[in-house]
């Protein structure tokens, strides 16, 4: 019988952890009566009653497994880790608060049954703020031209794995692994099927502008390489107009003799232009140096303080 597994990433997830349970199990016994299953929630260290719930389901039912994290390792690195302790024969892992829609874990399966090995779900169109979803649009555009590698739009990791592919990830050793960009790399063959994103069940979204900096910074410096070779560029522009300015600038005085330069503000204001281009430039330099730090250090993705349902 193959064996299916649902990975659920939570962090204060407490009024949706229950519910979100209780719909794949009941989509999964009912849909898909002919697999196994095992459903694994990893804990990002909440700090409301999400784990209290969570040790509850798995005393009453041992398809569910748990593992708690030590503190909160972000939002790339717990899911990807999840992803790589599941051992069914295919992978979906689900967002708990229900933006996910539990109704296509079958169309996966089901498409999983013809031969695909990895499925990725694509929004096409989101009950999420329509300024939020033009932004996430205009990102995904942005780094899909400057990468070297074919972005995926619209894709948040939400999709189904076949274990080959689990096994690709395992044996990455990239402590801040970006799913999103990892996907598009190393599964170029995958199947896109489009869904319209529902709104948030309950609880509050945890994505804020440091969340979703950290993420566009992460595929950035991952995967793109576009941006310091226009600031090249555009460098070596300014500063070939610079001496050919200085050149006209010499030849008129030799022939006119001194003179007043006037357009004060507009000097002063190129100087800051270009002052602001550099600070701009040093501070992307920067998030390539971290990237490049972090991953140097090699620190763990996570470290576990608790599991629950596992064999030994």
């Amino acid at each position: 019988m193959p064996k299916l597994s649902v990975m659920i990433p939570c962090y204060n997830e407490e009024e949706n952890a229950r519910p979100i349970y209780e719909a794949v199990t009941r989509e999964i016994t009912t849909s898909l009566p002919g697999y196994d299953y095992e459903i694994l929630f990893i804990d990002n260290k909440s700090t409301d009653g999400t784990r209290e719930i969570l040790r509850a389901i798995c005393a009453e039912d041992k398809h569910v497994k748990a593992i708690f994290n030590l503190k909160n390792f972000g939002q790339f690195n717990s899911p990807y880790y999840g992803l790589t302790q599941t051992d069914g024969d295919c992978v979906i892992p689900l967002c708990a608060d229900f933006q996910d829609p539990v109704e296509l874990i079958p169309v996966m399966v089901h498409k999983w049954e013809e031969g695909h090995k990895v499925i990725t779900m694509v929004k096409r169109s989101s009950r999420e703020s329509r300024l939020m979803y033009f932004l996430r649009g205009c990102y995904y555009k942005l780094i899909k031209r400057m990468s070297d590698v074919k972005q995926i739009e619209q894709f948040t990791g939400f999709g189904l794995y076949d274990r080959s592919f689990i096994e690709v990830l395992r044996t990455l050793k990239d402590p801040i692994p970006f799913i999103r960009g990892i996907v598009a790399e190393y599964a170029p063959d995958h199947l896109e099927i489009p869904y319209e994103q529902p709104r948030r069940r309950a609880g509050k979204t945890h994505n804020n502008f440091s969340t979703l900096y950290d993420a566009a910074m992460i595929s950035f410096t991952t995967y793109t390489t576009g941006l310091l070779r226009f600031v090249t560029f555009f460098g070596a522009a300014v500063c070939g107009l610079t001496a050919l300015g200085a050149l006209a600038c010499l030849i008129v005085r030799l022939v006119t003799g001194p003179f007043a330069v006037p357009g004060l503000a507009s000097i002063l204001l190129s100087v800051f232009f270009v002052g602001g281009l550099i600070l701009g430039t040093l501070g992307f330099l920067g998030e390539y140096i971290v990237s490049i730090n972090r991953r140097v250090i090699g620190r763990p993705l996570v470290i576990e303080e608790e599991r629950i349902n596992f064999e030994d």
